[in-house]
């Protein structure tokens, strides 16, 4: 049971002796730590007795300390080896000075920044091959042994994450075809080749928009979700939990957001062309009297197939780095919401930027193969 802290003052030898007693603590302590401050002020030659002391912690130590001031020796101190120890620690705390905060300014600190920069460069690069190991881990252990797999959520995922983007992804892509369209039978009108409209329409929604459009509303979307979601799992500790029960979080969390836009990504990428497409057929129809018949015709035969495939080939890669991007941000998630926040936005401004490149690099290869 708790005892409240207290103590008694007697007379030994010409000195004042304090005996203190019960629960010198953060929730026993009430006001034990002033009134023993307030008995010991006039006091000179001082002995403490801390035999009788149940319970200490720093909060106990430092009323102690405080009440006794520089008058306290060791060899005046009467007590247990572990409270000594305590009262030494906290002693030698209170004695440190703060270091002055140095605030450095111009060119310093500008030179300071950068190369914070590129240390944090080189963490966050660190930090990806890490968590692309654990995830390999997962995915070997899944192919080795298909019942370790998470079908459940997965599936619960596909819906969140792929199907329900489905008509923000539409709609997107449908007034981006009408506004390629727009734009390409006004300015090929002028030249009289307004006909070559549907060739910019079908090459720019199926090669570049279809993708480029749904990968960037997943990472506005989808991206945060994953990072909000395991990083709040991070603050709250249930991802410790999870590791405490022998639960390996990538497989558990990671791994079912990857399969999901994985899954999900080609559907959505071919709801983006046939929206885009009929933007774009909508648009040519009525600015340049040109029949839905005659622009899928063309399409089929001055298009083809090829762009389409490539526009499906980029899907994969595109899931594939989203989801790596929102699961690694919450994972690095801290124990306070300001980090929450970051890392939340870190995965959509990373995702983007991961994206465009990822696109001109694709771009560059298939324009080297003269595709």
């Amino acid at each position: 049971m708790a005892l409240p802290a207290d103590f008694t003052l007697t007379e030994q030898d010409g000195r004042t002796a304090a005996v203190l007693s019960g629960d010198w603590t953060a929730r026993g302590l009430f006001d034990a730590g002033l009134r023993l401050e307030d008995a010991l002020a006039n006091t000179r030659a001082l002995h403490l007795d801390l035999t009788g002391v149940n319970r200490c912690d720093t909060a106990g130590a430092y009323a102690i300390l405080r009440a006794a001031g520089d008058r306290l020796k060791t060899e005046q101190v009467q007590a247990r080896r572990e409270v000594l120890r305590l009262l030494e620690l906290v002693a030698a705390a209170i004695q440190v000075e703060p270091e002055p905060t140095v605030r450095s300014g111009g060119f310093h600190a500008l030179l300071e920044r950068i190369g914070k920069g590129v240390f944090g460069l080189f963490g966050d690069a660190y930090g990806t091959m890490v968590f692309l190991g654990h995830l390999l881990v997962a995915v070997g252990r899944c192919i080795a042994d298909p019942r370790r797999v998470r079908w459940a959520p997965t599936i619960a995922l596909c819906e969140r994450a792929g199907l329900d983007a489905m008509p923000i992804v539409a709609v997107t892509t449908f007034f981006i075809g009408a506004v390629v369209a727009l734009l390409g039978a006004n300015m090929l009108t002028d030249f009289g080749a307004q006909v070559y409209s549907v060739e910019l329409i079908g090459i720019s929604v199926m090669r570049e928009f279809n993708i480029l459009i749904t990968a960037i509303l997943l990472a506005g979307r989808s991206a945060s979700s994953f990072a909000a979601e395991i990083g709040s799992m991070k603050m709250n500790q249930e991802i410790d939990a999870m590791q405490v029960m022998g639960v390996d979080p990538y497989e558990a969390l990671v791994l079912p957001r990857f399969a999901a836009l994985l899954f999900t990504i080609p559907l959505l990428v071919f709801v983006a062309t046939i929206a885009g497409l009929a933007g774009g057929i909508l648009v040519v129809w009525v600015v340049l009297d040109l029949s839905p018949t005659f622009f899928l015709q063309r399409i089929i035969d001055f298009v083809g197939w090829t762009h389409f495939g490539i526009g499906m080939l980029k899907a994969p890669v595109m899931a594939a780095v989203i989801a790596a991007i929102g699961c690694r941000q919450g994972m690095e998630v801290g124990n306070d919401v300001e980090s929450l926040g970051r890392r939340v936005t870190a995965a959509v401004v990373h995702a983007i930027f991961a994206i465009i490149l990822i696109d001109a690099i694709f771009a560059l290869i298939f324009m080297e193969l003269d595709i």
